[in-house]
């Protein structure tokens, strides 16, 4: 009885955690990223500080942070969302100067990424 119960309580607990990984991976989003250096005011209002951890999304509110990795080498970021874009199709992310140098990629200008929020 005891062996009865302690694997149907790993079962149980492997179901929550394949529920949880599920949850994780489908929220996560991949595709091409590129960086802008602008110095105009962003969509959400905000000046653009090429400095700062932020980038553009197409439709993810502002103010959401999320992750993302450079899937050549694996450096990941976390950036705060202040405004819309990239308007270059089969773009899904444009990130600031600074998120794009610990990226990686300010030299090859757009890279795959993945990106999940925080």
């Amino acid at each position: 009885m005891q062996n009865k119960l302690a694997a149907l309580a790993a079962v149980t607990l492997m179901s929550g955690l394949m529920v949880t990984v599920s949850a994780q991976t489908a929220s996560a989003q991949c595709g091409r990223a590129s960086w802008y250096a602008l110095t105009s005011k962003t969509a959400s209002g905000e000046r653009m500080n090429p400095s700062a951890m932020t980038a553009a999304h197409r439709s993810l509110p502002f103010g959401t942070k999320i992750k993302v990795t450079n899937k050549r080498n694996g450096k990941a970021v976390v950036v705060r969302i202040n405004d819309r874009g990239p308007f270059i199709k089969g773009r899904v992310l444009d990130v600031s100067k600074a998120a794009a140098r610990q990226l990686g990629f300010i030299g090859a200008g757009h890279t795959a990424v993945c990106m999940a929020k925080v």
